[in-house]
């Protein structure tokens, strides 16, 4: 018996923004599909508006399994796992164990297909893709929570959207430019 898939499926089961309160809480689960979908996007953006040799696919597949780690190391909330380079060090170990744990319960024939998604090389254009769909889909998260009069999430807004601002890579900003605003919509103004 192989408990791989099992673990995964608990991922709905991991709430994030641990210290923010939450009008709607979102699971890691959902964070993921967002991410996936925004991951993609970017790298369609690259493919067709800016020549970049890059998969789409391959993209999405690799934020899929972005937070994978965090069934077995729960979601440690940002403020934390940056607090200290010694924390940051020591969530990091953390997560490699979580890794390697998952992957071992794979069954040997099917590991070398999952390792490279369970553990990426973090570094590169493509992984650069998901960490900013990443922080994309945190910043729908603060709009979200705002449109429902949350104030919690005011702060951490400002701090996304600045981080995104600096981002170097010409699809992220067209992303912004081109998507990001219809998230502040009603369904009412979606619909006209």
């Amino acid at each position: 018996m192989n408990h791989f898939f099992a673990y995964l499926d608990r991922m709905k089961l991991i709430r994030r923004w641990g210290l923010m309160r939450n009008t709607m809480p979102e699971n890691d689960m959902e964070h993921t599909l967002q991410t996936a979908y925004i991951a993609h996007g970017l790298a369609v953006i690259a493919k067709v508006r800016h020549g970049r040799e890059v998969d789409p696919e391959h993209v999405a597949m690799l934020a899929m399994y972005h937070d994978v780690s965090e069934v077995i190391t729960g979601d440690l909330p940002t403020p934390v796992k940056y607090k200290t380079p010694d924390i940051q060090d020591a969530y990091r170990e953390l997560e490699t164990h979580a890794k390697e744990q998952l992957l071992d319960m794979l069954p040997a024939d099917l590991r070398p297909h999952f390792t490279p998604y369970v553990q990426p090389a973090e570094e590169g254009y493509e992984w650069q893709l998901v960490k900013s769909a990443d922080r994309i889909s945190a910043y729908l998260k603060c709009i979200e929570e705002e449109k429902m009069g949350n104030r919690d999430f005011e702060q951490a807004r400002a701090t996304i959207l600045q981080s995104l601002a600096l981002n170097p890579l010409p699809e992220v900003q067209d992303f912004m430019r081109d998507f990001v605003p219809s998230f502040s919509l009603s369904m009412d103004e979606l619909s006209r």
